[in-house]
């Protein structure tokens, strides 16, 4: 796609990334110019994660004294839901380099911080996770000074070609994050992952054969807090933005080929396709479902860097900042399934042909819409609805 060409309309999809607009701008074309023929092959997108890498966008969520951009997650989601447009899957991994940056921040000592987030910058490293919060096939055993990981984990997106991981382990009754490098013995990353959308994440399995873990790769120091707990309100509404992102490229998309492709039907009576009153009609009502989900999802975000700027977290800011993810992930993701399929009814029977690949963006959020169930997410907002109760705090909430 030429780069003098918008990716996405202006006028209905409005961005402005101040001083890093040629940086995003430029990674967004070179996904696009290949993204609905590497969705077709699936498998590993090594060389579109080095674009990312040379990018250097990866150093967004680093605050200043440690080298990095600082910036704040209000306009780091801002580009996830635009690199998402056109490509979910590389969306995806650049997304999660930033959530295991704030884990990080979140539970780490000051020492942690500075050691490893000036050596992500320094070294220009990716991150990926192996922190599936359901897969209790890992155990963590103490050996001598440190302590030996064995098992498996699963869902591990961003861990192929990564060069450090963020581990989730079982610690007493607790669970710990951990920080390991990619190339530590025993530590094997399988290219397996084999779903239907977000064909490029990188999300297989990763085995630990007596992986040997020091005591100050644990993530200890803010664990159990409510401020460390933030870590699920950032990684829900990262899925919202992918969602978003993909509700955006398929409008964007399916209205460009109704206005330069589309076929009037004989009975509307008019001379093309964009001037059918019955597609004015359905385009209005996705554009509603995709503002409405829009909105909350900004101002959850908005209100998530609020907490974030301060030294600490109360429950209460903690509860709040949760129940404005889930209004903000379930509107988005009914909102994205609704617009994703809701296309083809609007560009008929020619738009299904494999080479435009416009199915992509319903497989994506059909795919990751599933990464813990809506429904439990609408039972706890019906909670708080009734009896005032903010989420319980887990892994998902």
């Amino acid at each position: 796609m030429p780069a003098e060409i918008p990716l996405l309309e202006p006028r209905l999809f409005p961005y402005d990334f101040g001083h890093l607009a040629q940086p995003v701008e430029q990674l967004a074309q070179a996904l696009a110019a290949t993204a609905v023929e590497r969705d077709r092959q699936g498998g590993s997108a090594q060389a579109q994660r080095e674009l990312i890498r040379d990018s250097g966008l990866l150093t967004l969520a680093i605050p200043q004294r440690y080298d990095g951009q600082e910036l704040s997650w209000p306009a780091i989601y801002r580009i996830i839901r635009y690199l998402a447009a056109v490509d979910s899957s590389l969306a995806h991994l650049f997304a999660f380099q930033h959530l295991q940056v704030a884990t990080i921040l979140l539970n780490g000592s000051e020492q942690q911080q500075r050691d490893w987030l000036t050596r992500t910058v320094r070294e220009r490293w990716f991150w990926g996770n192996a922190a599936n919060g359901r897969d209790n096939r890992l155990t963590m055993t103490e050996r001598g000074t440190g302590y030996e990981l064995d098992g498996s984990k699963s869902f591990c997106s961003g861990a192929l070609g990564a060069d450090a991981l963020i581990v989730s382990a079982p610690y007493g009754q607790d669970r710990l994050f951990l920080l390991l490098p990619t190339q530590r013995a025993g530590l094997t990353i399988n290219d397996d992952w084999d779903g239907f959308g977000q064909r490029q994440t990188d999300s297989g399995t990763v085995h630990f054969n007596k992986v040997v873990i020091e005591r100050d790769e644990l993530l200890s120091a803010g664990a159990g807090s409510p401020r460390s707990t933030l870590r699920v309100c950032l990684s829900q509404l990262i899925l919202t933005q992918l969602y978003l992102g993909n509700a955006q490229g398929a409008l964007d998309a399916s209205r460009r080929y109704v206005r330069e492709q589309g076929h009037a039907w004989p009975a509307a009576g008019v001379a093309s396709a964009g001037e059918d009153p019955f597609l004015h009609k359905r385009y209005g009502e996705l554009w509603l479902l995709y503002r409405g989900a829009l909105q909350l999802a900004e101002h959850a975000a908005g209100f998530l860097q609020q907490v974030w700027e301060r030294p600490q977290t109360s429950a209460e800011e903690r509860g709040e900042a949760a129940l404005l993810a889930v209004e903000a992930r379930v509107s988005s993701a009914r909102a994205a399934l609704e617009i994703t399929s809701q296309i083809f009814e609007a560009m008929g029977a020619r738009a299904t042909a494999s080479r435009y690949g416009f199915d992509r963006f319903w497989r994506n959020v059909r795919v990751h819409s599933l990464h813990d169930p809506l429904d439990y997410k609408v039972r706890d907002l019906g909670n708080w609805v009734v009896n005032g109760i903010a989420p319980t705090v887990t892994p998902y909430s």
